[in-house]
C-alpha cells in the first residue's frame, strides 16, 4: 500500500489490515473513495477484493458515488470489474444514468451510454433519464438513443 493510500485509509478511520471493512461510522471505503474521486484508493480496494455490491445508507452503490464525483477514472475502474451499471437506487429507483442526466453531468452521461447503460429504465415515479435531462446536450444524446431504439 503506498503512502497516499495509507494516509487516506488512516485519515478516514479505515483498517489498514482489513481495508475493505466499513469504519466505525458505518461508511464503506469503496463508496467513500469513489465519492471523493480517489481512483488510486478505488483501485487498491478493488485489488483487495472489495465488493462492488455494497450500498451506502441512501441505497446507492459505488458507481453512483463515482458519478457524483464526476470521476471518469473511478467510473471506468468500477465498470471494468463488472459493477451493475443499471442498478436502481433502493429508495427512488433511479439509475446512475438518470442521476447523471438530471444533474447535468454531460461527460458522465456520455461515458455511461458508451458503456451500455439502459436508457429505458424508470424511477419509482416513472421518469426516465430522458424525462429528467437537465441540459440540451444530454437531452439530444438521450433522445437520439430513445428514438433509435438502442
Amino acid at each position: 500500500m503506498d503512502k497516499e493510500v495509507w494516509d487516506w485509509m488512516q485519515n478516514n478511520y479505515f483498517s489498514v489490515t482489513q481495508p475493505t471493512l466499513r469504519n466505525n461510522a458505518g461508511i464503506d471505503p469503496l463508496i467513500l473513495a469513489a465519492q471523493q474521486g480517489r481512483s488510486d484508493v478505488v483501485q487498491f480496494l478493488l485489488d483487495q477484493g472489495a465488493s462492488v455490491d455494497v450500498l451506502d445508507h441512501f441505497g446507492n452503490n459505488a458507481l453512483w458515488a463515482a458519478c457524483y464525483a464526476n470521476s471518469h477514472q473511478c467510473i471506468k475502474l468500477l465498470l471494468d470489474v463488472g459493477i451493475n451499471i443499471n442498478f436502481q437506487n433502493t429508495a427512488s429507483g433511479a439509475t446512475v444514468l438518470i442521476f447523471a442526466a438530471s444533474s447535468g453531468r454531460e461527460a458522465v452521461v456520455e461515458q455511461l451510454i458508451a458503456a451500455g447503460a439502459a436508457v429505458d429504465l424508470t424511477t419509482l415515479d416513472d421518469f426516465t433519464a430522458l424525462d429528467l435531462a437537465s441540459t440540451p446536450k444530454i437531452l439530444k444524446l438521450l433522445y437520439k438513443l430513445v428514438k433509435s431504439g438502442d
